[in-house]
C-alpha cells in the first residue's frame, strides 16, 4: 500500500539526560526506543513519539554532550510543527510559562493557529491547533494529559533560496501536492492531510547557509510502505531528476536510503516496517538500551560510556 508523508524528523541534540527530560517530561512524548548511533556507537540515539512509534509522529535525538550550537541557514529544516487539539493551546501556553520553555504569542499561519517555542538546545518547534483530532491515539500514560497530548506531527519549515527544484522533488516523487502561498512560504500537502503530511518551504534568497550543531535537525525522513515502495522512489528520482540515494542501510526498526534534496537538505527514505517492537514488547519500548547487532558483544563497554539518563 502507498504511503506518503513524514517518517520521522532527527536532529543534533547536547546532553542525552537534557533531551530526555525536555521531550518525555515537558512535552509528555513517549521514548518509543533508546539505541544507538549506527555511525558512531558511543553516542546515543533516542526515539520520542505515541504509544507504538507510529510513522509520522517520531523526533529522534542524537545527543552530544558537549555539541556546539548551530546556525540556521539555507539548506535546513527551519521548524517542526507538531499537533495539538484545538482547545489545548492555553494549557500548553500555560505549561510552557511554568517551566521556562521559551515561546512566542500565538499566530495564525494558513488559517491556523500555531504556537512557536524552543527545546534546550535551541531547536525550532510548534504547536499547530487542529479541529477534530480528539479523538485521535494519544500517549496518555506520559506527563500530559491524554486530552491535551501532542497527536503527531504536523510538518516541517524548511528554509530555502528558492521552492522550485525540492517542490519538484515532493510533488513528482514523494506525493506531495503544491498548495497555496501565503507571503514568502508555499505550501505542499498530502492529499487528505495525513499525520507528516505538511512541508512548508519558506523562500529566502541570500540568507546565510546553515551550519551543523546543537538544535539543527540533520534530516527529515519520508515514508514507504516497505522495500518495494521505497525502490521505486529511488528509481523514480534517479530517472526524473538526476539525484542518486545511498545503498539501503538497515536501521534495525525501518530500513533507509538518503539523499540531498536539491536545496541542500537531507531527505531520507524510511520503510514503515518492521517498527519499533521487534526488540521490546509494546509496553515496554523505550524501557531498556537496545543495540544494533553489530555491537551486541560491546554492551558492557558501551553501556560505560554512554550518560546516564535515569
Amino acid at each position: 500500500m502507498t504511503t506518503h508523508g513524514i517518517h520521522h524528523v532527527t536532529a543534533i541534540a547536547g546532553p542525552a539526560r537534557r533531551s530526555r527530560d525536555f521531550y518525555v517530561d515537558t512535552l509528555g512524548l513517549r521514548m518509543v526506543k533508546r539505541t544507538v548511533n549506527f555511525d558512531d556507537p558511543t553516542t546515543y540515539h533516542f526515539y520520542y513519539g505515541d504509544e507504538a512509534g507510529s510513522p509520522g509522529t517520531i523526533l529522534t535525538h542524537f545527543p552530544w554532550e558537549h555539541v556546539a550550537a548551530g546556525r540556521l541557514g539555507v539548506g535546513e529544516t527551519e521548524e517542526t510543527v507538531l499537533r495539538v487539539p484545538e482547545g489545548s493551546l492555553g494549557y500548553w501556553t500555560q505549561r510552557f510559562l511554568e517551566k521556562g520553555v521559551p515561546h512566542e504569542n500565538p499566530v495564525r499561519r494558513f488559517g491556523q493557529t500555531v504556537l512557536t517555542f524552543k527545546d534546550p538546545d535551541g531547536m525550532r518547534l510548534a504547536l499547530i491547533a487542529l479541529p477534530g483530532i480528539e479523538s485521535e491515539p494519544a500517549w496518555g500514560k506520559g506527563s500530559v494529559p491524554a486530552e491535551h497530548a501532542i497527536r503527531g506531527m504536523h510538518g516541517v519549515r524548511l528554509l530555502l533560496e528558492d521552492d522550485a527544484a525540492t517542490g519538484a522533488v515532493l510533488t513528482d516523487v514523494l506525493g506531495f501536492e503544491r498548495g497555496e502561498r501565503e507571503g514568502s512560504l508555499v505550501r505542499f500537502q498530502v492529499p487528505g492531510n495525513p499525520v507528516g503530511g505538511i512541508v512548508d518551504i519558506h523562500v529566502v534568497p541570500g540568507f546565510l547557509p546553515a551550519r551543523m550543531g546543537g538544535g539543527s535537525v540533520h534530516h527529515v525522513a519520508f515514508r514507504a510502505a516497505d522495500d518495494a515502495e521505497q525502490a521505486a522512489i529511488v528509481a523514480r528520482l534517479a530517472q526524473h531528476h538526476g539525484i542518486a540515494a545511498t545503498e539501503q542501510k538497515d536501521r534495525d526498526y525501518f530500513r533507509s536510503v538518503y539523499f540531498r534534496a536539491p536545496g541542500g537538505t537531507i531527505f531520507e527514505i524510511a520503510t514503515d516496517i518492521p517498527g519499533f517492537a521487534i526488540d521490546e514488547a509494546p509496553d515496554a519500548l523505550g524501557s531498556g538500551l537496545q543495540l544494533p547487532r553489530f555491537v551486541q558483544g560491546r554492551r558492557a563497554e558501551l553501556e560505560a560510556l554512554l550518560p546516564a539518563i535515569d
